[in-house]
């Protein structure tokens, strides 16, 4: 009984962590206008509060993950909560912009090891066969996030906009003390020297990576205005990668180790979180849609997405209990299908407010499953204990990078479809065909024997 205590003791520290780091996408909308007004910043620039967030997550993840298989989780989670609340204290007094947007950054990068590093923990303190469940319910927080963000913005932007921000000091403070009494701490010793070649790296290679995504302005393609430094850090990152593989095969300990990516189940893992990077990516466009089709206000059409919201908090849960007793292939084939059979409903039939809320309920669902537990626990039973962080990190990426492509072939397929309704209902349609045919790489998966021999043989081990 004291063991499973001490389990859901650590299970709400991490849904706190990673609930707060979520809520810092969900909640910084409403601070928006009086940041642009502080700050006299332009369209563009106010567009990098939320960008240089998910630059800096994508960069930060694969190294702070990498560092806690080698120095422990409850030494890089308190880190990450630590850099997290100095970010937010950076942001909340900053005196220029520059200096906000630096701050954001930190926030970034530490949130990059939060979520990593809790799916690492559950694999380390939970059996395998309720590994799903507790993964589904970190899942959920992004739903509940999204629920309430927008809300708990509202009521603290009435005490001033510095609060969205300050609340996460106290928050901060309260989860490392839980996190000092609660998380393991080193899972082994090791002499061998650190991976710091492969670290700079691979932290170049997503810097480049992150940049040239982000700069990857439809707008400006579609005119033929081809942004040269973005390009060029596309193929700064992609020059990279062949020395980068160099490095990590002469390391004696490497941030991502080469078996990894001789195994077949996460190639196909890594291909199903791109694609639901841009399954997600393209639910962040519905609102434009729903402007263009119902003539409602950009509030309007947002709240309209509850369904999505309400779907991916409930859905998430029920899918990891899921996974737990049917294994990851049938759950993962349901979440792929759910995700472009909505999509595809979605563009198929763009005026139709019926089936703009069947789409709405089934991409949910699809979503729910696929951002949720579903890829995270693959990877759990796929790789040894003390890879598993770096290999969380790395879907995170996978993810990440799913994120930022799905944002420029939304603009791109709609703009080519001339814009508006036809425009954004051609792009939700090519964009859930591509993710339906993503289910020949979830039948692909390895079956429910298989995948708990393969984690049976990485306990034996550890």
């Amino acid at each position: 009984m004291d063991q499973e205590r001490q389990r859901n003791h650590i299970l709400g520290l991490l849904f706190f962590g990673v609930l707060m780091a979520a809520l810092d996408i969900a909640i910084v909308g409403p601070a928006l206008p009086s940041i642009q007004r502080v700050f006299d910043a332009d369209e563009r620039g106010l567009s990098w509060v939320f960008s240089i967030y998910v630059l800096g997550n994508l960069v930060g993840t694969p190294p702070i993950a990498a560092l806690s298989d080698r120095f422990g989780r409850r030494a890089l989670y308190v880190a990450s909560l630590s850099g997290f609340a100095l970010g937010s204290l950076l942001v909340a007094f900053a005196p220029s912009f520059p200096v906000l947007l630096i701050g954001r950054l930190a926030q970034g990068i530490s949130a990059g090891g939060i979520f990593p590093v809790a799916s690492a923990v559950i694999g380390d303190t939970f059996p395998p066969e309720r590994r799903g469940a507790a993964l589904g319910l970190i899942g959920a927080v992004f739903g509940i996030a999204f629920l309430i963000g927008p809300i708990l913005g509202g009521l603290l932007l009435l005490i001033g906009w510095q609060w969205l921000f300050l609340i996460n000091i106290p928050i901060a403070a309260i989860l490392i003390g839980f996190s000092v009494k609660l998380l393991p701490g080193r899972l082994r010793t090791t002499s061998a020297p650190f991976d710091l070649a492969g670290l700079v790296t691979l932290g170049l290679i997503l810097t480049g990576l992150a940049y040239g995504l982000t700069g990857l302005d439809p707008a400006r393609l579609q005119n033929g205005d081809l942004p040269w430094p973005a390009i060029g850090s596309l193929a700064a990152a992609i020059a990279l990668a062949p020395l980068f593989v160099t490095v990590e095969r002469r390391a004696i300990e490497p941030i991502l180790q080469p078996s990894i990516f001789r195994s077949r189940q996460i190639w196909l893992t890594a291909a199903l979180a791109i694609g639901a990077g841009i399954a997600e990516s393209a639910i962040v466009f519905v609102p434009a849609l729903l402007t263009a089709a119902y003539g409602v206000s950009s509030s309007t059409a947002s709240f309209m997405l509850l369904p999505v919201v309400l779907a991916m908090a409930v859905g998430s849960p029920i899918s990891g209990r899921m996974l737990d007793r049917f294994g990851s292939r049938i759950v993962v084939t349901i979440g792929v299908a759910l995700s472009g059979a909505g999509l595809i409903v979605l563009g198929g039939w763009p005026t139709s407010l019926v089936a703009f809320y069947v789409a709405a309920l089934v991409a949910g669902l699809g979503l729910a499953i696929l951002l949720g537990a579903a890829l995270r626990y693959i990877l759990l039973n796929e790789v040894p204990v003390h890879e598993r962080a770096a290999a969380q990190g790395l879907l995170t990426v996978t993810m990440g990078s799913g994120q930022l492509l799905g944002a420029v072939l939304v603009g791109l397929i709609a703009a080519a479809g001339g814009g508006a309704v036809t425009g954004y209902g051609l792009a939700f349609l090519a964009i859930g065909v591509g993710i339906f045919l993503l289910t020949a790489a979830a039948l692909g998966l390895k079956d429910r024997a298989a995948e708990r021999a393969s984690a049976l043989t990485h306990a034996q081990q550890a």
